[in-house]
């Protein structure tokens, strides 16, 4: 998961979250990992990276890890996807926010996240 936490949410609930998402997906694996993602990749014989970019802050911060992964592994290439417009402005914070007042999140996140979060925020 990207800059920062997913607040009060652990790491195997985040990844069952995930595992569940993308579940209908056959060449889709799930794992955490504890070093660097260059170093993952490494390990799992990946030639390449691919992420998503919402707006030019993601480019800049993006633009930013390539350079300092480059110097861990100059192999392994970084690819980055658009965001469609639909989900160029989501943000884990964006979502929590509109949630905390009410707000509908049913059309941003998955239905089992949308249900945790809001299970949490009336507590």
């Amino acid at each position: 998961m990207r800059r920062g936490r997913w607040h009060g949410v652990g790491r195997l609930e985040r990844v069952q979250f995930v595992e569940n998402a993308t579940g209908e997906l056959e060449n889709i694996s799930v794992e955490q990992f504890s070093i660097l993602l260059v170093e993952f990749a490494r390990q799992r014989g990946a030639m390449a990276i691919v992420k998503g970019l919402r707006a030019i802050s993601d480019f800049e911060y993006e633009l930013e890890l390539n350079q300092l992964n480059r110097t861990q592994a100059p192999e392994i290439e970084s690819v980055y996807l658009m965001a469609s417009a639909k989900y160029s402005f989501l943000s884990s914070s964006g979502v929590k926010e509109l949630a905390t007042f009410g707000g509908d999140i049913g059309d941003l996140v998955p239905k089992e996240v949308a249900t945790a979060l809001k299970e949490r925020l009336s507590r």
